[in-house]
């Protein structure tokens, strides 16, 4: 009997089995137990950002990107493999050959099988679990208190006066644009110092060094600013973009390896890391991060005649705040293999269905709920 129950069950179909169980328990247990997310993310995540943070920073390049290529590689295989195999069955039956293997094809689906319950067992670790946690919002001073539109026109106000006079702070170039002269592995440098220099438990310990992006423009095209790859514990920017959103995105991208996985908690800490930054640039870039969302909250809360009463954003500061340079665009229009406004939308998709898909309600729009924990954060301090 037990030699029978073996043959039905060898070895490696048990463990299969057993990591797909393990991903089903531990999502469950996320799903139904913030108390069981917040301590695996506090005291058992670090463990991963330790062992993969490390691996993956050996390599110059972004390996979360060539990862995605060569997953994309392999199932461009595995679908050329499938149909060269009906093609070859079909043409057998026609000749009544019999027969024809499927044992390469098999090969390749049994890999492929394998191949996502690992992924599925690192996105659960890595990902998935970190959705369940006490949000960061509940740490808050104002956490819990309702905010006017006073005092969303006072701090709108404050965040565009803060970043006109920074405007005029930080070195620029003979064409009127921000340089950063230290370079960029100093900048690199500073994103780590910055984000580690916060008050929140999480953020201490090893940290990965950012890295750009190789197909920048392809994530331009996605109007995304940088990328956490959980399967490589990568924190990536697009270096296309304009310098000014470096920083930011920087100590955001960080953040994620942190097990901040909330895109406005992301947001937050790294607004709150790079105005803690004694680098003019990087106070610039944080409160410039912040001010799209908080300005359009305002624009949208009031009538025109009430919002351009209020201080004005110097045509400068606009400029800096661009995401590309018109030269940029053209660029990444021209090498586009695909149209962008198409490949927007489906990375729109993409993200709305992830971030919904872990919990998340208000998906993408969650990313402008940072004005709510800046209000919480600041609690009316800003006065």
């Amino acid at each position: 009997m037990w030699k029978n129950k073996r043959a039905i069950f060898p070895i490696r179909i048990r463990i299969y089995l057993a990591i797909l169980l393990i991903c089903a328990i531990l999502n469950w247990a996320s799903w139904v137990s913030t108390a069981f997310s917040d301590f695996y993310t506090n005291h058992i995540f670090v463990l991963w950002t330790n062992l993969l943070g490390r691996i993956s920073g050996l390599f110059p390049f972004s390996l979360g990107e060539r990862m995605i290529i060569a997953g994309l590689l392999w199932l461009a295989a595995g679908l050329i493999l499938v149909l060269i195999w009906i093609f070859r069955a079909a043409a057998a039956r026609r000749n009544g050959a019999g027969h024809v293997s499927f044992k390469v094809p098999g090969v390749w689906l049994r890999i492929t099988a394998w191949l996502l319950a690992v992924i599925f067992l690192i996105m659960t670790l890595n990902c998935f679990i970190l959705y369940h946690c006490t949000p960061l919002e509940k740490t808050l001073p104002g956490y819990g208190k309702e905010y006017t539109l006073s005092d969303l026109e006072e701090f709108r106000d404050m965040v565009v006066t803060r970043c006109n006079e920074l405007s005029g702070a930080v070195p620029r170039d003979e064409n009127g644009d921000v340089l950063y002269e230290e370079g960029i592995d100093a900048m690199r440098k500073e994103a780590i110092e910055s984000i580690r220099s916060l008050d929140y438990p999480r953020l201490s310990g090893y940290t990965v060094t950012p890295k750009a992006l190789t197909f920048s423009g392809f994530i331009s095209q996605q109007h995304m600013q940088g990328y956490y790859f959980p399967f490589s514990m990568e924190a990536n920017y697009n270096d296309v973009m304009k310098i000014m959103h470096f920083p930011s995105t920087m100590c955001h991208e960080l953040s994620h390896t942190h097990g901040y996985i909330f895109e406005d908690d992301a947001n937050f800490l790294g607004f709150l890391a790079c105005i803690s930054s004694d680098d003019p640039v990087f106070q610039y870039s944080g409160w410039l991060s912040v001010l799209n969302y908080v300005d359009n909250d305002f624009w949208y809360a009031v009538d025109k005649d009430t919002y351009y009463s209020h201080v004005k954003i110097d045509s400068i500061v606009r400029k800096d705040n661009e995401f590309l340079s018109d030269e940029a665009w053209k660029k990444v229009e021209d090498n586009a293999v695909l149209d962008t406004e198409t490949v927007k939308k489906a990375a729109d998709t993409f993200v709305d269905t992830t971030l919904k898909v872990n919990g998340v309600a208000d998906g993408k729009v969650s990313y402008s709920h940072v004005v709510a924990l800046l209000l919480s954060y600041f609690d009316g301090e800003w006065k």
